[in-house]
């Protein structure tokens, strides 16, 4: 699979609605450029830069007739990305200064009202001899990493969202963090999102997904695309079929795709984490949590899930908890790849304020050190530290 497709995507800014009314007519013409969403304004650095992390189009169809100093910025922006995103000036008549100011910011093509058809194809012809070696490289899937408990509020949500958070941050590539949670998924509602479609539309669209339909089904926040669990609980069957579609084209389309699961009995979560790279079972210090997941420890190895697939989280670890690492693992009869502390005052303003936790505090230090083990930043292999350790993570580790 790749990218790319004979029909060149686009973004369109086109402020001047009288110039987008003439280039749509005359792309009937042409049928050059499917586009996949359009701005009917400037948009601000950040608006613009999520869409195109979003919809990845081929070229982007900018407006130079109404603003050229701010178009030409758009395309200073653009430029910075490293998207391999292409930029196409759009104006009322042929203007030389705008011609020679957006080419020089990075523009590669210049279309003019009224876009006469032999001048479009040229155009066209131009910026495929410049997508075609990006055309024929394979797409690299990205890994999916899944978070699941045994216990209902063991904080398996609060560390997919923050390790998602996390990743980009770490990264700066593409994260997709998913509710799989379909009776109760609560990443919209913390994050303070609205958007009208949510995880269930997509599993219902799943043998027809297009990218560009895709943008529609996911929300963003802080840099992270969220395919957010339904508003109203749904009890019904998941078609495994439709499930690895949604995750087939989601590890197709971005670098890192966490999943926020259910418990994990329930059979969405075994069928999630049966397609993931790498599994999370978390579960607390307290004993109903503990109990639980040593049993689903049990059930994952007595389906065929290799140790090396799934690994133990303990959560909300108190400085003053007597239990220890060791005691976690013989407990499990494997190791416990990570512990987290319980910083409810950096959690309970994360949550508040509908964004990641602070970087500087214990679990955001907790949560940057394992998206930095998942990334391969970790710095090699490091004796984990203890509980008490938490205010020594090191430096490079604090993000």
């Amino acid at each position: 699979m790749t990218r790319r497709s004979p029909i060149l995507t686009a973004l369109s800014i086109v402020p001047d609605r009288e110039l987008a009314s003439q280039f749509a007519h005359a792309m009937t013409a042409s049928r050059a450029f499917q586009i996949l969403s359009e701005f009917d304004s400037y948009p601000s650095h950040q608006a613009l830069e999520v869409r195109l992390r979003q919809t990845r189009p081929d070229v982007v169809l900018l407006d130079l007739a109404t603003s050229l100093d701010t178009a030409c910025e758009l395309i200073r922006l653009i430029g910075t990305l490293s998207l391999q995103t292409q930029i196409v000036g759009l104006h009322v008549r042929n203007d030389s200064d705008a011609i020679l100011r957006s080419l020089r910011m990075g523009a590669c093509e210049f279309l003019y009202a009224p876009f006469e058809l032999e001048i479009q194809n040229e155009a066209i012809a131009r910026l495929h001899r410049i997508l075609e070696p990006a055309a024929n490289e394979e797409v690299q899937p990205g890994t999916i990493v899944a978070f699941s408990s045994a216990k209902p509020g063991s904080g398996a949500s609060t560390l997919a969202a923050q390790t998602a958070f996390a990743l980009r941050r770490c990264t700066a590539s593409r994260v997709l963090l998913a509710d799989f949670d379909l009776m109760g998924g609560m990443i919209g509602f913390y994050l303070k999102l609205s958007n009208n479609k949510s995880v269930l539309d997509a599993l219902q669209s799943a043998h027809q997904l297009q990218d560009a339909q895709w943008p529609s089904f996911v929300a963003a926040s802080d840099g992270v695309d969220i395919l957010a669990a339904p508003e109203t609980p749904y009890v019904g069957p998941v078609d495994a079929g439709r499930l690895h579609a949604v995750l087939e084209h989601a590890r197709l389309n971005y670098d890192w795709v966490v999943l926020d699961l259910p418990v994990v009995f329930q059979r969405i979560s075994l069928m999630a984490i049966s397609e993931s790279d790498r599994a999370f079972l978390v579960s607390t210090s307290e004993l109903p949590s503990l109990h639980l997941a040593r049993k689903a420890v049990t059930l994952l190895e007595q389906l065929g899930f290799p140790r090396e697939r799934f690994q133990i989280m303990i959560n909300r670890i108190q400085r003053t908890d007597e239990i220890t690492g060791s005691d976690f693992e013989r407990l499990f009869n494997c190791s416990v790849s990570a512990r987290f502390p319980n910083d409810h005052f950096s959690l309970h303003r994360a949550v508040t304020l509908g964004q990641p936790v602070e970087g500087h505090s214990d679990l955001g230090k907790a949560i940057h050190t394992l998206a930095a083990s998942l990334t391969g930043k970790g710095g090699g292999e490091k004796k984990k530290p203890e509980v008490s350790d938490w205010r020594a993570v090191p430096s490079e580790a604090q993000g």
